[in-house]
């Protein structure tokens, strides 16, 4: 293994938390020293923390994940982020940049840490420069999304139950289809795009907004417990009360304690 520093640029919250979790299983010697939420801000961090690598969303508001790449330039090893693999293959296939697709697998990010590693090693020992051919696979890319323009997003579908309530959801984890049965969901966590959904195996990012998932989850099983929270209500532990009309609410299975808003607290005024 090798110590390296990064950058994680994404507008999306979810898939900053997301990234950085799986680079620490696949990497741990890598030190995310700075995220940012849009081109521009990665510039600005990368100025400041000069991290050895830096991963960059394509499609972010402002200044896109390409443009700031265009400012970075060779100054470290690029790894773009794309939810578009039909095209980043084909980009990226010359090997001057690597790419990651969102939501993250776990085997085609390992393949780009071990690409990064070698890189590094390398590029440290004075042996080979940094992405050959970077500046032509930049402006490829950059003339593919000005042609091509925003891409259509599939979001993964949920498949109802006879009774009319969910029974499972499908969420796509780089080429495989995950069935991920409801009644094993522990919880859902959602940003503007993207929702986490965290079941007794694992977790996974969907598409499809929390507002239409609980309309189709039984709400003798599922409750809102945030604007952003669905909590399924048998993996609760217990709850802790806060300040201004909060609470927490703690998991039997898990370690993160969710929120509970002052809009939701009078369901567990009897726990």
């Amino acid at each position: 293994m090798i110590a390296a520093t990064a950058l994680i640029a994404d507008d999306e919250p979810l898939l900053r938390e997301s990234l950085s979790r799986a680079l620490l299983q696949h990497w741990p010697e890598l030190t995310v020293v700075a995220t940012a939420r849009n081109g521009r801000e990665a510039v600005e961090l990368f100025e400041i923390h000069t991290p050895d690598v830096v991963f960059l969303d394509v499609h972010m508001p402002g200044v896109n994940g390409v443009e700031a790449a265009r400012q970075i330039g060779r100054r470290a090893q690029l790894v773009f982020v794309t939810a578009y693999e039909q095209y980043a293959v084909q980009a990226f296939e010359q090997g001057a940049l690597d790419y990651v697709v969102k939501p993250v697998d776990p085997a085609r990010l390992g393949d780009t840490v071990e690409r990064l590693q070698e890189r590094l090693r390398q590029q440290r020992a004075g042996q080979s420069p940094v992405a050959a051919g970077l500046e032509s696979m930049i402006e490829q890319l950059a003339q593919r999304l000005a042609q091509e323009g925003s891409l259509p997003v599939t979001a993964p579908r949920a498949a109802p139950a006879a009774s009319g309530y969910l029974q499972w959801i499908r969420a796509s984890v780089g080429s495989t289809l995950r069935l991920i049965p409801v009644e094993q969901i522990l919880f859902m966590r959602s940003d503007e795009k993207y929702t986490l959904v965290v079941w007794e195996e694992g977790e996974a990012l969907i598409r499809t907004p929390i507002r239409e998932l609980i309309e189709q989850l039984d709400p003798q099983n599922f409750v809102q417990v945030h604007r952003s929270v669905v909590v399924n209500l048998h993996a609760i532990s217990h709850v802790t009360r806060g300040p201004n009309e909060t609470a927490d609410l703690h998991l039997k299975k898990r370690s993160e304690v969710l929120p509970v808003s002052r809009s939701y607290l009078h369901l567990f005024r009897q726990m």
